[in-house]
C-alpha cells in the first residue's frame, strides 16, 4: 500500500532510515537479459522493463541500490582475463555453428549476452535514477571496499571472492560457518584462496603445493572421504595451511616462511593474498600491498585538469573510454558475436580501428609537434577473429583532418563557439563533415545513427575494393 512521501524523505532526510545493498553489475547481466531473441540483441525495451521492474522489487522494500561495474582489467589478471575470452570464442563459434545447421537461435545453454551490454546497463540503470560507478581498481575489491566503509547491508553478486574479503557475513555465504569447517581463522582465507588458484595467482603456478597437500591429507585420513575430489583438495589445502601457520606472527604475517615456494612464486602469492586486503587494514598499513602499479597516463600529453575530470566521469560511469586511454594507456573490448570461419565480414575491431586512431588524436596530439618522437600509442586488447591476444596492439593515434582543437577546450569550454568546435570534431571523426547543415534539423540521435551507418559503408566498401 505505501505510504505517500515517505520513502523519498527517508532517503533524502533520513539516509540512515534506508538500507544500502552494492550490487556487483557484471554479474547480474546475465540474470538481467532474460530477453528471448539475444542473438540479434536490440531487445531495449523490453530490457528496460526488467531492469525497471528489478530495481522496482528492492526499492520499494526501502532498499537502497549501488551499482558498482568492472572500469578495468587490472594487469596482473590480464592472462586470466585472455584466457577467459578464448574460452568464450569457442562457445560464440558453438552458437554459429547451431545457426548454419538448424537455421534458429540456440537455447539458453549457449546464451551470450549481447555486445555492449555492459556499457548500455550503465546508462540504462542512471536513467532510471540509480547510482552506478565504474571501478578503477579490481571490481570485487572495490565493492567489497564500498560495502566495508559504508556499512552496506551486503552485497549482491556471485564471487567466491566476497567471502575471503574479510567485510561482512551474507546471507548465502558465511564465512565464519566456513572457517569452523576446514579449521582456519577468517585471516587465513586469503591464503588458502592463492594456494587453490584465483585470477591473480594461476593454478599451474601452485600446483606442487596442492599436490604435496592432497598427498598428506589422504596419508592421514586413510578411511574414503565422502567429499568430492574438490571438496577433498580444499580440505586438504586447509589442513596443509593450519600446520604452517605459526603462532607467532611473521615479519610480514602473510605466508609462512616454511612453506615451499620459490622467490617468484612467494612474490605472486603475497600480491594474490594483498590483494584481498581492505584500506585500513593491518598488512596495508604495513606497506605490505602494493594494490596497483601507477597509472601510466599520457601526463605530457594533457592537462592535469583533463587528468582529473577524466577520472571523476570514469567513477561516475559517464564514459568508458577516455580513463583507459589518458590514465592508463590501454583499452579494451571483450567477445562480440563474430563468426570466425566467416572470412567476407570484417572484424569490427577493425572496421572501427580508424575511428579509434581519431579519438586518439583528439585525446593526445592536441599541442603535437608533428614530428615522431616520443609519439604514444594506446595498447589495445580486442578480441576479434584472427588476434590470439598474445600481445596488445599497439595503435597510434591520427591528426583530424580538420585543425586540432584543445581538449581542454572541447571539454570545459562554453558557448556555440565551441559547441560548433565540437560538432565539426565529431563528424570529422566519422568522415561525414558534410552531415553539418543536418544539425538542428534532424534529432540528434538519427545524425548520430546516420553518421555511423556512413562510416560503417566506407569502411567495409573500402576494405572490399
Amino acid at each position: 500500500m505505501g505510504v505517500k512521501g515517505l520513502q523519498s524523505f527517508m532517503e533524502r532526510c533520513c539516509p540512515g532510515a534506508c538500507p544500502t545493498l552494492v550490487v556487483d553489475g557484471m554479474a547480474c547481466l546475465r540474470h538481467w537479459y532474460s530477453c528471448k531473441n539475444w542473438v540479434c540483441g536490440g531487445q531495449w525495451r523490453e530490457y528496460m522493463d526488467v531492469l525497471k521492474s528489478w530495481v522496482e522489487a528492492f526499492t520499494s522494500a526501502g532498499i537502497r541500490l549501488v551499482f558498482i561495474f568492472d572500469g578495468v582489467v587490472v594487469e596482473q589478471k590480464r592472462q586470466t582475463w585472455v584466457k577467459r575470452r578464448r574460452r568464450v570464442n569457442n562457445e560464440i563459434s558453438k552458437i554459429f555453428r547451431h545457426i548454419k545447421e538448424h537455421g534458429e537461435q540456440p537455447g539458453r545453454e549457449l546464451f551470450s549476452i549481447p555486445s555492449g551490454l555492459a556499457t548500455f546497463t550503465r546508462f540504462a540503470l542512471r536513467s532510471l535514477g540509480q547510482e552506478v560507478f565504474l571501478s578503477v581498481q579490481e571490481g570485487d575489491y572495490e565493492i567489497a571496499n564500498y560495502a566495508r566503509k559504508h556499512g552496506c547491508m551486503g552485497i549482491l553478486g556471485q564471487d567466491s571472492d566476497f567471502i575471503i574479503f574479510d567485510r561482512l557475513t551474507t546471507v548465502l555465504y558465511d564465512r565464519q560457518r566456513l572457517c569452523r569447517t576446514i579449521g582456519l581463522e577468517v585471516n587465513q582465507l586469503p591464503l588458502l584462496a592463492c594456494l587453490l588458484g584465483n585470477d591473480v595467482v594461476s593454478e599451474e603456478r601452485m600446483q606442487h603445493i596442492r599436490n604435496d597437500a592432497i598427498a598428506a591429507y589422504r596419508i592421514n585420513n586413510s578411511a574414503p572421504h565422502s567429499a568430492a575430489p574438490q571438496g577433498q583438495m580444499v580440505l586438504a589445502v586447509s589442513h596443509l595451511v593450519s600446520s604452517l601457520w605459526c603462532k607467532e606472527k611473521e615479519e610480514t604475517g602473510l605466508i609462512p616462511q616454511s612453506l615451499n615456494l620459490s622467490a617468484p612464486n612467494r612474490e605472486l602469492l603475497k600480491r594474490g593474498i594483498c590483494s584481498y586486503l581492505l584500506p585500513g587494514q593491518e598488512a596495508l598499513q604495513q606497506g605490505d600491498i602494493s594494490a596497483l602499479p601507477p597509472a601510466r597516463a599520457f601526463e605530457k600529453h594533457v592537462s592535469p585538469e583533463i587528468l582529473r575530470a577524466c577520472r571523476e566521469k570514469h567513477v561516475a560511469a559517464e564514459d568508458f573510454m577516455v580513463y583507459g586511454v589518458l590514465c592508463e594507456g590501454l583499452i579494451e573490448c571483450s567477445n562480440t558475436l563474430e563468426d570466425e570461419e566467416d572470412t567476407e565480414l570484417l572484424p569490427q575491431a577493425l572496421v572501427y580501428k580508424p575511428c579509434r586512431q581519431l579519438i586518439y588524436g583528439l585525446l593526445l596530439l592536441h599541442g603535437h609537434d608533428g614530428s615522431d618522437v616520443d609519439l604514444p600509442a594506446v595498447r589495445e586488447w580486442f578480441v576479434y577473429p584472427g588476434n590470439p591476444l598474445k600481445e596488445p596492439d599497439m595503435v597510434h593515434p591520427i591528426s583530424l583532418p580538420c585543425d586540432q582543437p584543445s581538449l581542454d577546450l572541447l571539454w570545459f569550454g562554453t558557448g556555440p563557439e565551441v559547441s560548433a568546435l565540437r560538432l565539426k570534431s565529431f563528424l570529422s571523426i566519422f568522415d561525414c563533415q558534410e552531415f553539418s547543415e543536418l544539425y538542428g534539423d534532424i534529432e540528434d540521435c538519427l545524425l548520430a545513427a546516420l553518421c555511423l551507418v556512413t562510416y560503417i559503408i566506407l569502411q567495409v566498401g573500402n576494405n572490399r575494393m
